[in-house]
């Protein structure tokens, strides 16, 4: 079952616009470029574990959407990649409901961009056309938090619609500033 989003023509690149789709099986290389250029900051770009082939790492996407066999504490979830044309310069990993952990950090919606694709607009296009998918979901108001020092993702939760609620503390990391989207 795919859901994969498109976005209508845009300037941001001149290789065609940015995608949301779902992770394909041909990605493999490139996903693993992207957890490496992220490794250093701590981020897992695709959630997957060592362990997992990515055959099983595609099947356990497709299962986290469906909400089937979550691990404890997990609820059901979508991974999308963003793309221009072949080129996967992001993520946006979208949870359909909040525990108590996700309401403190989190959220509805986590993005991800490349190193070497930011400062060009596609974190913008990509919690844009997130919102679109949560909002598919039946959520009417998105949380989407962030560092209290990620001034990249506070211009782009705000160019979005983000109205902050408030900081809070976190054990063993930056504060986390909480936005709410209405997306009525």
């Amino acid at each position: 079952m795919s859901t994969s989003q498109s976005s209508a023509p845009s300037s941001l690149d001149p290789e065609g616009s940015l995608v949301l789709r779902d992770p394909l099986p041909t990605d493999e290389a490139q996903a693993l470029a992207a957890q490496s250029e992220l490794a250093e900051d701590g981020f897992n770009f695709t959630l997957r574990r060592a362990d997992q082939t990515w055959e099983q790492y595609l099947d356990k996407v497709e299962r986290d959407r469906a909400g089937r066999d979550l691990s404890p504490g997990r609820v059901p979830a979508t991974m999308l990649f963003a793309a221009i044309g072949n080129q996967i310069v992001g993520r946006v990993h979208i949870r359909h409901e909040l525990t108590p952990a996700l309401l403190v950090e989190g959220g509805h919606i986590g993005y991800c961009v490349r190193p070497a694709h930011r400062r060009r607009g596609y974190a913008t296009e990509m919690l844009r056309q997130g919102l679109r998918v949560v909002r598919n979901l039946g959520i009417e108001r998105a949380l989407v938090t962030c560092d209290d020092d990620n001034q990249g993702s506070i211009s782009t939760i705000e160019r979005c619609g983000g109205v902050l609620e408030d900081t809070v503390a976190t054990e063993g990391s930056a504060p986390k500033r909480r936005y709410w989207i209405d997306l009525r």
